[in-house]
């Protein structure tokens, strides 16, 4: 089984190919950092013209690799929801054009299962079940998992996501986009012991996350120390080493939270955020304090990319095997939706859950 994988959910255009035999084949991605970058985040309608210029020649560059050697498709699967409406067009008018010429099955992703898989892809994949976080830039989610399909939301956030934190707070340091870098390479240079920002709802019960009040305490610290603007460089790598404390800090209580109150011993960590170097390693003391076990995707699948589309697109496609998935070329299989917001719970339709 060979799926051809297309991501466009955002600003990054990917494309990949995945066989269930030998693993992953090939995957290429197309960033539009530089694009974006002038504007300190992402213009919709600028990532939308962007994926309608990259997706078909990375896609026929993957087609024609070496690594593949001309073999075909036997499923398209394409990023359908969550993400910006325009860019999920792209690739889903692509992927499902695709798939409707060469007469084999589309399979529609839900963005977030690909992130929550992407560990699979790796030598030492977690067994199931699992508590997952899942930090991009417009989600925070921990999820306890069953296994494939069976997904329970346990907390997420209620305004800003971390990755979206990030962006806002090193635009209001002038340190550009993409801000998480930025941010933790700044960092870097900070005094851990001049700034202590909050921890957003880290006491009270529950997993939810916030941290727009997070976001604004750094803007009203910056302002009080210089209202003009122009801080020092110093005094930037000290406030971005706070913020980036009390996010690492922040999560790694409602991990550890989500860990005991389910009494899972393996935590996956993905997404953009998930690639951050401070809270990789402070999950990894976290998890091994209470007896719990940390696994990453590579800091490349951490990101948005279209290998963890092609994973997933073939764990979807073995749970639609017994539903005779589409594939002729009538008019289900011609048309196509997408939904710029979905709950990753409303995929679990057929799955045998035991909740």
């Amino acid at each position: 089984m060979r799926i051809l994988g297309i991501e466009t959910s955002c600003d990054d255009t990917g494309a990949a190919i995945y066989d269930s035999a030998k693993g992953l084949i090939v995957h290429r991605l197309a960033s539009q950092v530089d694009l974006h970058r002038q504007y300190g985040g992402v213009v919709p309608e600028l990532a939308a013209r962007d994926h309608i210029r990259t997706l078909m020649p990375l896609v026929d560059n993957i087609l024609h690799s070496s690594e593949n050697e001309g073999k075909k498709m036997d499923a398209v699967a394409y990023t359908a929801g969550p993400g910006l409406s325009g860019a999920l067009l792209v690739g889903a008018s692509v992927g499902k054009s695709l798939a409707y010429s060469w007469r084999i099955p589309a399979v529609a992703v839900h963005h977030m299962e690909g992130h929550l898989l992407a560990p699979m892809l790796e030598e030492n994949p977690p067994p199931f079940p699992f508590i997952a976080l899942l930090v991009s830039g417009g989600h925070t989610l921990l999820v306890d998992v069953e296994k494939e399909g069976c997904y329970q939301i346990l907390g997420q956030s209620l305004d800003d996501a971390a990755g979206e934190a990030f962006d806002k707070t090193a635009k209001l340091l002038g340190l550009g986009y993409p801000g998480g870098p930025a941010i933790s390479r700044i960092a870097q240079n900070g005094d851990p012991d001049r700034f202590h920002f909050p921890r957003p709802m880290v006491n009270r019960p529950g997993l939810d996350f916030s941290f727009s009040g997070l976001k604004t305490h750094v803007r009203t610290t910056a302002h009080a120390l210089q209202p003009e603007g122009n801080l020092d460089d110093q005094t930037i790598s000290d406030i971005a080493l706070g913020f980036e404390l009390a996010v690492v800090d922040t999560l790694g209580i409602k991990c550890s939270r989500a860990l005991k109150q389910t009494g899972r011993k393996r935590l996956i960590i993905a997404g953009g955020v998930g690639a951050n170097r401070r809270l990789r390693d402070h999950l990894r003391r976290i998890t091994a304090d209470i007896g719990a076990e940390a696994f990453y995707p590579r800091p490349e699948f951490c990101t948005d990319n279209g290998a963890m589309i092609a994973y997933a697109g073939y764990v979807r496609w073995k749970m639609m095997k017994s539903e005779k998935p589409e594939t002729s070329m009538n008019q289900k299989q011609a048309s196509f939706d997408v939904k710029p917001r979905w709950s990753l719970e409303d995929i679990q339709q057929g799955v045998d859950c035991q909740r």
